[in-house]
């Protein structure tokens, strides 16, 4: 037990006052910020090669340091971490903003364990995507019932200010704390291509980690705190097939010149059941976890059919409450653990086919589709990656030419066991702030940095939470930031903080 807490079941912070300074700075000035931010098109740089150009990725990180440099938290200094690759071309920036540990005011000694707690985020976004509301759009931020819509505001550029606002929360009351830093990239959205090299190079101002809180996670819902235990890995390219090499007519060709659709629909059989969605090749599989399975009950004892039902189906059945259209099952157990420890295949984008209005009667001389596997916490997706490749490549029908490029390969990870005096915050903070139990989820998506850390780190704690609760809908349209979540998840990371021994 941690001496500094004689009762370890109430919270170290007055809620009330956690709450209130929390609220405040996020009304004043947190909100304006986020309306900036999510003006601004900064694109990662897999969507927007000519990032460095273009300077949105530059505009939205010195307004972030700015905004960093005048918060009121003794001790803090913040900068712009630049590093280049081996052929000179700059990688994309970093933020880091560091406190040093501090004692109470009541004279209670900073933690003795001298570790570090290192809090993460990212300012790059995901392209805009069609579909918003007509009312709605990826560069105009609108406050609507306390939700406010707009690119990147939840994923993720809420992180930084609510990590600061945090901090300020834990000063303002006198209490220690332990020392902090802030790693808040820029190339997360392309899967961190440039974090490993930017870790290697300040390893030595990290210290020893204890805590890791990242703010890049999601929400089962609104009602509680969310612990993250699992992400899924994340292999991604393009399988493409040319059959001519420029379109002919279809009545003069099709029957003697095989489609190049078809070919690609036959090689994507290879890896994918078209029946029932199950990736074929054992490679990507793993035995899930007894714990997580376990985990998966538990949340899905919560969250019951809302595990399925709050995505936004199609076809929907008007006549009742129910949905028409049905998921791949409806046992919310089986959803969770599709969604967190099974993998999958998305297509994300298409080349080599005319819109509607310009298709003329031609056979195409080639189909492109842009591939999404994410794949279970404990796959190698470098491996995965490499037998994708000769999978789909090898023995091509037809002996068209048939390629597949990865453009991405992050692993997964499995959250370390949980030691018990963060089991205990975790609860404290979440029964104090919202009400209710910690719960834990699993999540679909992939945080590279994650798997980084815990080798890196291995004995410290993991706090992965976020925003991104039901219908936040990151990446795609209407993206949302639920802001009183947001209010009582940031309250909520102050109180483990003072809570961490």
């Amino acid at each position: 037990m941690n001496a500094r807490l004689p009762d370890p079941a109430q919270p170290v912070l007055d809620t009330h006052a956690t709450r209130a300074c929390v609220d405040q700075r996020w009304q004043r000035d947190i909100l304006p910020a986020l309306q900036r931010y999510i003006e601004v098109p900064a694109k990662s740089p897999l969507f927007d090669p000519d990032w460095a150009t273009h300077g949105h990725l530059e505009t939205v990180l010195r307004q972030a340091a700015d905004w960093v440099a005048r918060q009121p938290v003794s001790g803090l200094t913040v900068e712009i971490v630049r590093l280049q690759c081996p052929d000179g071309t700059p990688r994309t920036p970093t933020l880091l903003f560091e406190v040093p540990a501090r004692a109470g005011a009541d004279g209670t000694p900073a933690p003795a364990s001298g570790q570090t707690v290192l809090i993460y985020g990212h300012l790059d976004k995901q392209p805009e995507f069609s579909g918003w509301r007509s009312d709605l759009g990826p560069w105009t931020p609108r406050l609507i019932d306390e939700r406010l819509y707009g690119r990147g505001g939840a994923d993720d550029g809420y992180a930084v200010f609510a990590a600061l606002a945090a901090l300020e929360a834990l000063q303002a009351q006198g209490q220690a704390h332990p020392r902090i830093v802030g790693l808040i990239e820029t190339g997360e959205e392309s899967g961190s291509p440039d974090l490993l090299p930017t870790l290697e190079a300040l390893r030595p101002r990290l210290g020893e980690v204890g805590l890791v809180i990242c703010l890049d996670s999601g929400a089962g819902n609104y009602d509680q705190l969310w612990l993250t235990t699992s992400l899924r890995g994340l292999v991604s390219g393009v399988l493409r097939v040319d059959i001519l090499t420029e379109g002919v007519h279809s009545g003069d060709a099709s029957g003697v010149v095989p489609s190049s659709f078809r070919i690609l629909r036959h090689v994507l059989e290879r890896l994918e059941d078209s029946a029932s969605g199950r990736l074929l090749p054992a490679v990507l599989h793993c035995e899930i976890p007894v714990e997580r399975i376990e985990q998966a009950r538990a949340t899905a004892a919560i969250l019951g059919d809302a595990v399925w039902r709050r995505f936004p189906w199609a076809h929907h059945d008007c006549g009742s409450s129910s949905v028409a259209a049905l998921p791949t099952t409806t046992d919310p157990v089986e959803a969770l653990l599709n969604r967190t420890w099974r993998p999958t295949l998305s297509v994300t984008g298409v080349e080599g086919m005319p819109s509607l209005r310009d298709a003329g009667n031609v056979l195409r001389p080639y189909t492109a589709f842009k591939l999404s596997l994410r794949l279970p916490p404990l796959v190698d997706a470098a491996r995965a990656a490499q037998q994708l490749k000769t999978l789909l490549e090898d023995n091509a029908p037809y002996q068209a030419r048939v390629t597949f490029e990865p453009d991405s390969a992050a692993n997964g990870w499995n959250a370390p066991a949980t030691a018990p005096w963060f089991e205990q915050a975790l609860q404290v903070a979440s029964q104090a702030h919202f009400g209710a139990p910690c719960a834990t989820i699993g999540q679909g998506g992939t945080i590279p940095l994650m798997n980084l850390l815990s080798t890196g780190f291995p004995q410290a704690q993991m706090m992965v939470c976020g925003v991104l609760g039901p219908q936040s809908n990151a990446h795609g349209p209407n993206e949302f930031l639920h802001v009183p979540y947001a209010r009582r998840l940031t309250a909520a990371v102050a109180e483990v903080i003072a809570r961490m021994p």
